[in-house]
């Protein structure tokens, strides 16, 4: 049995990690003996003629996809190709969006065979093991297939296994290089589940209410393992780290005991922090706290059952600030309730908490299916503009409530845009004038370089481009870097000395290499550490 499993495109300014649910999938089909190969389009070019030649290369029995809301086309679209060059592979998707409307998408889409509901580890290793055995899916709990014209639903599997059980991510099958030479961070998780009841939110849905903790040992393990593959950040991505006071000291003690050195962030809620844990979590190398604030107006707060208060914020970023952590937040426009006046209050607030120390941003309600505020939105007084699933990336306005409408959410959005815009250009005129430190002008010099690298990434630049034939092998590593920018086409969109920045600075991290023999040079990225 062979199993390919697709991580469907996801812009770069979503700051994508290495597909850590399709790497669990992986781990766990490996573990049942199952041949698995990851195909991440997340950092590599797609096209149909590339998905033909790896499916008649590698021959897999099922093709796999996970998609969240708004890369849903993408996944689907892959499906439908898949199943045009090959109609008897078996296509198989996962993921929070279709797990929430799996009966529309399987009539509207008739290329998928199967929908995995929820928590999927033991459910794709049951569905591998009936297509070797008899192929009765029906004695599968937890998945929607296709069954005599029809569509058949099995029992839904309540979110329970033991998180202790799971193997590690099968992260050797993904082109982890591709996403360190993007400077961009890898994710673990130290727990399951949420025992919070925000409507705008399927993590309670998808995982359950009730935290499933990971032992101590085994969490600073895979954190030990993951320092050593020389990441700028290791993201704790639990829906909460500060769930329960005992499991996260616990942790932060065993880093420190272990003496590790590394940096990493997590996700936290105001009300489930206090200036010891913080100083703890600082201790054991905790640099970056996420907070969703979601609005500064009591009243919503109640409605969209988020149980904070602004008073907690103030409390939450102050204790960061005096722990040494740097405090993120976001706040979601367009909730139920919203009015002119509630969106002063937050953007007013924002301004406030900025003077505190606090990075926040704005998002845009997207009411994703499985969510209450979908579910419910007439109730809410919502009026939901489009489903479109591509509009679904919270950064422009899809919904209405009775006193707000697209524009004035919009406009919000493209503000604090322009604001982050005028920020990055007035950083990079003062670096050329040599006004700023290094770590002044990393955002900068930062932004230019990921970009730089990533289109070369996703226009297969080095796959077209990177090998030529010579009489004159390169003298040194930079003759031969010099010689390869030489080549890149202007279409790529960067100067030649912005990509030739770029792309040493990458191969000084070993995440670009050329080999160089008998005439003939081959450059490649290093995908897998």
């Amino acid at each position: 049995m062979r199993f390919l499993l697709v991580n469907p495109f996801y812009p770069i300014s979503e700051g994508p990690s290495p597909p850590l649910g399709l790497s669990f999938l992986a781990a766990a089909l490996e573990q049942a003996g199952v041949e698995v190969k990851v195909l991440d389009l997340g950092v590599c070019p797609y096209s149909k003629e590339i998905l033909e030649s790896i499916l008649n290369t590698y021959q897999p029995h099922f093709l796999g996809a996970t998609a969240v809301t708004m890369n849903f086309q993408n996944a689907i679209q892959v499906i439908k190709d898949a199943k045009a060059i090959d109609p008897d592979l078996l296509t198989v998707m996962g993921g929070p969006h279709v797990s929430f409307c799996a009966g529309d998408t399987m009539k509207a889409f008739p290329e998928l065979d199967f929908i995995v509901i929820g928590e999927g580890e033991e459910t794709i290793v049951e569905l591998a093991e009936a297509a070797d055995n008899g192929r009765q899916w029906d004695r599968i709990d937890g998945i929607v297939f296709r069954n005599n014209g029809g569509v058949q639903h099995t029992p839904v599997k309540k979110p329970c296994l033991d998180v202790d059980s799971l193997p590690v991510p099968a992260r050797h099958l993904v082109p982890l290089g591709r996403y360190r030479a993007l400077n961009l961070s890898v994710s673990m998780t130290t727990s399951r589940g949420c025992p919070f009841k925000c409507i705008f939110c399927v993590g309670r849905k998808m995982v359950g209410a009730k935290v499933r903790y990971r032992s101590t040992q085994p969490v600073v393990d895979e954190l030990e393992y993951l320092s050593t593959l020389k990441f700028s950040q290791i993201n704790i991505a639990d829906d909460l780290f500060t769930a329960n006071k005992r499991h996260c000291i616990d942790i932060c003690d065993e880093i420190i005991r272990r003496g590790l050195d590394i940096k990493w962030s997590s996700f936290a809620r105001v009300d489930t922090v206090s200036l010891e844990v913080l100083k703890k979590m600082k201790e054991a190398g905790c640099d970056t706290i996420s907070f969703g604030l979601e609005t500064a107006n009591a009243e919503i707060l109640k409605t969209i059952k988020k149980g904070i208060t602004t008073d907690q914020m103030v409390d939450a970023i102050k204790m960061c600030t005096e722990a040494g952590i740097t405090p993120t937040a976001s706040f979601i426009l367009g909730l139920p309730g919203e009015t002119p006046e509630t969106l002063k209050e937050t953007v007013e607030f924002g301004e406030k908490i900025k003077k505190l120390g606090v990075i926040y941003g704005f998002h845009l309600l997207a009411p994703f299916p499985g969510t209450r505020v979908r579910d419910k939105s007439d109730e809410y007084g919502m009026k939901i503009l489009t489903n479109d699933w591509s509009e679904y990336h919270a950064n422009r306005a899809i919904v209405e409530t009775e006193s707000v409408d697209r524009q004035m959410l919009d406009d919000i959005a493209l503000s604090w845009e322009d604001e982050i815009k005028v920020w990055i250009e007035s950083l990079g005129d003062r670096m050329k004038k040599g006004e700023l430190s290094d770590e002044e002008a990393f955002p900068v010099v930062n932004l230019e370089r990921t970009l730089a690298v990533y289109d070369m990434m996703m226009k297969g630049v080095l796959e077209d481009m990177g090998t030529w034939e010579t009489d004159h092998l390169p003298e040194s590593d930079t003759a031969a870097l010099k010689e390869l920018v030489k080549r890149i086409p202007d279409s790529v969109g960067h100067s030649k000395e912005n990509l030739f920045t770029a792309l040493q600075f990458v191969m000084d991290r070993e995440n670009l290499t050329y080999h160089a023999e008998n005439g003939k040079i081959q450059w490649k990225w290093v995908d897998y550490l």
